[in-house]
């Protein structure tokens, strides 16, 4: 995983799955921007367990 990749996050609380943009990639979290669902356009901080997938460029594109 690497800046610029597009990533599942899994189904937390009442926010479903979701695509998110990652920025930077730390020791334990990312930070970015959700793409896809309720929390889309806004900037998070998921821990690094909640990612499900990183999406390669042919899946990231198909979402946009």
């Amino acid at each position: 995983m690497k800046p610029g990749d597009v990533v599942v996050i899994g189904a937390f609380d009442e926010v479903p799955e979701h695509w998110f943009w990652v920025e930077t990639v730390e020791d334990d979290h990312v930070t970015g921007v959700a793409l896809s669902g309720p929390l889309a356009g806004e900037y998070g901080e998921p821990d690094l367990s909640m990612i499900i997938k990183v999406l390669g460029p042919d899946e990231a594109r198909q979402g946009t």
